[in-house]
């Protein structure tokens, strides 16, 4: 008997309803930034300690970022001119305040940049900082803020954030506003330039008999080399963070003009910058093109012939000496403000 077989076979058709499900927009978050106004001067340090070495002394005026609240005795901030450090929480010297706004409302979001011509492309806003890399002529960026009258912090083209030299022989730029304390001053302390030049003058003095020490650190104020000297001078007075060599300070003076051959013409709190000492007779120095010679010496000049500086440890560190018919005038090759 044959036998068939008969195989039913039920093919079930599963048919899936594709259903979408709209997503709730989020609310446009907000960002809380917390800010401080130093009361009175206090210390600025690498680290949340007294014995943290201290990067400067913030004067009273000055405006910073808080980033944390470390513990009770200690913020972590961020200065004006883009360094992080360490301040002491006590009201006697910083009192602070929050102010929330919405993301993206940075002044500048939007802003954009053109370079110009190449330049420095640096991970902080100081010519000390270390160079990233060069940023070429044509290539864009955005400008996150302008930290103060010669620094803009930007984002390249790559994703890297960093800081360029707001001079326009540099870098082309749209819609962008100054910081609201900036007054276009650098981030220096307000006040007309002669004011400013009494202020670092005052400050320098503070410093009368430190002892002098060769490539001296630049993290604390126990012990001067010229440059040294002169950078917080500038930092104590003003708070404006020049280049930490002479030459760099040097350099610095004529980017802005102001750089002049004949002292006559400087006022009190101009720079003067020096070639190597060759000896005490004004004949040891004819004949030299000064054009060419190199600075090895920077001092504030005080007016009336007087120069405010250091040299040796022999002559008792940071002081004062007459500059007319002495060596020190035979080895003047330039001078101007650094304002």
């Amino acid at each position: 008997m044959k036998k068939q077989i008969l195989t039913l076979a039920l093919v079930p058709a599963l048919i899936f309803g594709a259903v979408t499900v709209p997503m709730a927009k989020e609310a446009s978050a907000a960002t809380t930034t917390t800010t401080g106004q130093i009361v009175s001067s206090v210390s600025f340090r690498q680290g949340a300690s007294t014995d943290a070495a201290r990067i400067r002394y913030l004067k009273a005026g000055e405006k910073v970022t808080i980033l944390s609240k470390v513990n009770s005795y200690w913020y972590k901030v961020r200065a004006s001119d883009g360094k992080e450090g360490y301040v002491s929480t006590d009201s006697k010297y910083i009192k602070t305040s929050s102010v929330t706004t919405p993301d993206g409302s940075d002044n500048n979001s939007g802003s954009t940049g053109q370079i110009v011509s190449s330049v420095s492309f640096r991970q902080g806003a100081s010519t000390d900082a270390a160079r990233i890399r060069y940023l070429k002529a044509g290539e864009k960026v955005t400008i996150l803020s302008k930290v103060n009258s010669y620094w803009y912090k930007v984002r390249a083209s790559d994703g890297q954030e960093g800081y360029v030299s707001t001079d326009s022989k540099y870098i082309k730029t749209s819609g962008v506003t100054s910081p609201g304390d900036s007054n276009n001053n650098g981030g220096t302390s307000g006040g007309s330039a002669s004011e400013k030049a009494q202020k670092v003058i005052a400050a320098g003095k503070k410093y009368l008999g430190t002892p002098y020490e060769y490539g001296s650190s630049r993290d604390n104020t126990n012990t001067f080399d010229c440059s040294d000297f002169v950078r917080q001078a500038f930092l104590d007075g003003i708070g404006l963070k020049l280049p930490s060599d002479s030459r760099g300070q040097g350099s610095y003076v004529k980017s802005l003009g102001n750089a002049k051959t004949d002292w006559h013409d400087l006022k009190p709190g101009d720079l003067m910058f020096f070639m190597d000492y060759k000896g005490t007779s004004k004949s040891n120095y004819s004949g030299i093109d000064k054009s060419k010679q190199t600075i090895s010496h920077v001092a504030i000049y005080l007016g009336n012939g007087q120069i405010l500086s250091t040299y040796s440890k022999e002559s008792g560190g940071v002081r004062i000496d007459s500059f007319e018919n002495r060596h020190w005038e035979y080895r003047f090759l330039y001078g101007g403000s650094a304002l």
